[in-house]
């Protein structure tokens, strides 16, 4: 066992005005079993390796026991190679990636990078007395604070506090860390439902505050190039996550936190949201229209009117109002046949009108006031009480819920208010106070659905719609989406920015309520433009109050068409989208991905959200202004990027103003990329798995270029694990005049592979193909002289490889 245990013994008289807390004292060091801990006058520090690139710091004040339990964390720690140096008055404890150096005199906690700088600490942990923290109007009031404060450069720009409409940039403000909704917010709202302990910065960094009570997080609203997070108790650990690229900290972070499960393939469709439906016979009138108008469709959701015919007085009956929906169960199955998936909303409120008041009081399921009895408290819905999820009992009671739901075969679960929209600080839960457990409610609602499923409903991708949830929720499945943003510009102008901020905090499924939500503002553009931004959404959802229609089949007909075209570009894009899904499930990457991941050292494009990458290969850049004709766009360097829709190509490394279209937003694609793409279908179920339309975006620059594509069957959970799953590879090569295009399959020893009709057009042919070969057989192919593309129709049996070989015309 190695040890290293060194004691100072002399009195520091004074302390340099540069230490990072003048009081504190190192006293020790002590290194074994992978663990480096300093003692100090006032307690301990605890630095511990998860991996080369994830180190945890905590502090344990004296006279406190350490707390190891974390809501976030669930990843063991590696046994990592580690170096120690102590040399005059620091001492260095470190892997190859990241090392903490602590500096005795003046006391100084530093960490670094393959050598390279990256944050201090600046007073450390510390008590702040008697300065009363009032969370939200008045909801929490704290007399004392806990704070760990950090030194940051003047330069570095701050993301992450999770999901805030403040642009990209989020330094220079004060966030609580409190999850709260803001009904109707537009461009601007600092407190919402999902405020996540996280910070990244500009010089590619990572800090996770492991710790679930409310708090603050101080972005250096003071200017003082000082970075604080502030709570009212629990733990002072964190974790600083680091790697080369953006995408290996997201990787590492999400391995840390837990990977998103895939969602099912059916998700990834349109779904008919509003609120609400009020009876079987709206509901299905309106798949019928859509039916009817050949619009495809997924899902459809059922707000609170499922289970009560009034907003106010029902919540929580949790069970089907049989005067509105008397067939509920045939309905289901009847949508179920047209390839339609049922979706019903559930809050963890129940209200003392309700009729389960009686027997949730009874089985002992509620959280409590200060004295032991059901905490009672008027919100907008009426005099409620509040599952306690956190007793064993009331976990049971509501799982029993969705189990009986999903018996009746919904298929997904919408779990709204989970904020908790209203948490009075007086609420006891089994586990703690609501200031103790308020941030993480929503992600432990989702995590007991999530174990239920695993447990009763094993051979199911649960898709589970979160209105809240914290630091890690992705584990669990969580669908995050945006509130109940204005129905306005400012509200779609928001949108961008906070669904990438959340993809870099791992919930990579953030999306919004598509046309926007809150008020009745009927404005087609609007609308229109906000589905087209859909379509490279995570989730692709419009829902709105019922004043104004949120469905295309109830819009006028211009609208309704334009909606139609986009929604069946969403269909066409699955083989692609479904590939984004797997590699958030397997690397962490999020699916909406910010441009300075791909260039950055571009201190311009840090604080940029107009324009995005959707995957790796396409770009996107949505309209977010009414009456505009022309936009400015941002093509990364180093890339020649295609026109989606004209296949002209452009050069990167500029800005471009382009003309815009009533029925598009600026699409494009990378040279060198193969988009796969479908069959325009009416929903899911009629996906074609043997048809593959393979798009190629040749360019003379690109040598050589390969993509991976991963298919299964869209349901089963684990198919990569399983080896229930498909990889398909295309590689491109030019050398000389000859184009080869190769195809091969890596199948899964529990997958059955099929013979594929792959349809394979190559596009900027200037001039026809001299010949083209598959497999040494000469075929014809369509040449198309004006989108210049070559279009060979392949049958492939993807058992085995297949070559295409397509000599070019000089």
């Amino acid at each position: 066992m190695k040890q290293i245990v060194i004691y100072i013994t002399f009195f520091l008289i004074t302390v340099s005005i540069t230490a990072q807390n003048s009081s504190r004292l190192y006293k020790s060091h002590n290194e074994e079993n992978n663990i480096f801990s300093v003692t100090t006058n006032d307690g301990k520090y605890i630095f511990q390796f998860y991996s080369e690139d994830i180190l945890e710091t905590s502090f344990i004040p004296n006279a406190e026991k350490t707390q190891t339990s974390s809501h976030a964390v669930v990843m063991q720690p590696e046994q990592v190679k580690t170096s120690y140096k102590y040399i005059g008055k620091d001492i260095t404890f470190g892997s190859e990636g990241i090392s903490v150096t602590i500096q005795s005199e003046p006391f100084q906690i530093s960490y670094f990078y393959k050598g390279k700088p990256i944050i201090t600490e600046k007073k450390g942990y510390f008590k702040s007395e008697h300065v009363p923290m009032d969370m939200v109007k008045g909801n929490i009031v704290a007399d004392s604070t806990e704070k760990i404060e950090f030194n940051l450069s003047k330069d570095e720009v701050l993301y992450g506090a999770g999901a805030r409409a403040l642009g990209m940039n989020r330094r220079g403000h004060r966030l609580p860390l409190f999850n709260r909704a803001h009904y109707g917010y537009e461009t601007e709202s600092k407190l919402m439902n999902y405020t996540l302990p996280i910070v990244l910065s500009s010089k590619k960094y990572m800090i996770h505050f492991d710790n679930a009570p409310i708090g603050y997080l101080d972005l250096d609203s003071k200017g003082e190039n000082s970075l604080t997070y502030e709570t009212v108790s629990g733990r002072k650990t964190y974790q600083i996550i680091v790697g080369e690229t953006w995408y290996d900290i997201l990787d590492n972070y999400t391995e840390l936190t837990g990977k998103q499960p895939m969602v099912p393939r059916w998700s990834l469709g349109n779904f008919s949201s509003r609120f609400g439906y009020h009876s079987q016979e709206e509901v299905e009138h309106t798949i019928a229209k859509f039916k009817g108008e050949d619009i495809p469709v997924d899902a459809i959701i059922l707000d609170l009117y499922w289970f009560g015919k009034d907003i106010k007085g029902t919540m929580g009956n949790l069970e089907v109002f049989r005067d509105s929906f008397p067939d509920f169960e045939g309905m289901v199955k009847r949508l179920k046949d047209q390839g339609v998936k049922t979706i019903t909303i559930t809050e963890p409120f129940v209200l003392t009108t309700s009729n389960k008041w009686e027997e949730a009081v009874e089985q002992e399921v509620l959280a409590k006031d200060s004295i032991g009895n059901p905490a009672k408290y008027d919100f907008y819905f009426g005099n409620t009480g509040l599952i306690d999820i956190y007793k064993p009992e009331g976990e049971e009671w509501f799982w029993n819920i969705y189990k009986e739901l999903a018996n009746k075969e919904v298929a997904g679960v919408w779990g709204d208010l989970g904020e908790p929209e209203v948490h009075p600080n007086w609420v006891q839960h089994h586990t703690g106070s609501a200031a103790q457990v308020h941030n993480i409610y929503g992600h432990d609602w989702a995590r007991l659905v999530y174990e239920g499923y695993q447990r009763d409903f094993p051979d199911t991708r649960p898709f589970i719609l979160m209105r809240a949830g914290y630091s890690g929720s992705q584990r669990y499945g969580m669908i995050p989406w945006s509130g109940d943003v204005n129905r306005t510009w400012g509200g779609l102008q928001s949108q961008p920015a906070i669904a990438l901020q959340m993809g870099m905090q791992g919930l990579a499924f953030m999306h919004s309520d598509l046309g926007g939500f809150a008020g009745a503002n009927l404005d087609d553009e609007l609308y229109v433009r906000w589905l087209q931004y859909g379509v490279f959404n995570p989730i692709f959802r419009p829902h709105a109050q019922e004043e104004v229609p949120s469905e295309p089949v109830f819009r006028s007909e211009k609208a309704k068409q334009l909606a139609k075209e986009a929604i069946e570009l969403r269909y066409k894009f699955l083989p692609y989208n479904y590939n984004l899904v797997y590699e958030n499930n397997q690397l962490g990457k999020p699916l909406m991905r910010p441009l300075f991941f791909e260039e950055d050292n571009n201190i311009e494009l840090y604080a940029y959200s107009k324009t995005f990458l959707w995957g790796n290969d396409i770009l996107v850049s949505p309209v977010l202004e009414a009456g505009k004709n022309t936009q400015d766009v941002y093509f990364p360097k180093d890339n020649v990027w295609f026109d989606f829709y004209t296949k002209h190509p452009i050069l990167g490394g500029e800005t471009k103003t382009v003309q815009l279209k009533e029925n598009s937003i600026p699409t494009y694609v990378r040279a060198g990329a193969f988009i796969p793409l479908a069959k325009i279908m009416q929903s899911t179920n009629n996906y074609d798995s043997e048809y593959l339309q393979l798009e190629y975006y040749h360019h003379s620059t690109i040598k050589e270029a390969n993509r991976k594509y991963y298919f299964d069957d869209g349901e089963t959970p684990n198919t990569f694990d399983s080896s229930q799953n498909q990889i398909l590879s295309f590689e491109a090569e030019l050398e000389g005049n000859w184009l080869e295009i190769d195809l091969e399959a890596k199948n899964g020893t529990n997958f059955k592979p099929k013979t594929k009709t792959v349809m394979l057009v190559i596009y900027n042919i200037p001039i026809k193909p001299k010949q083209v070969k598959v497999d040494d057989k000469k075929l014809s192919g369509i040449y198309n002289a004006e989108d210049k593309s070559l279009t060979v129709e392949v049958r492939w049996d993807t058992s085995t490889d297949k070559e295409i070989r397509v000599k070019l015309s000089k």
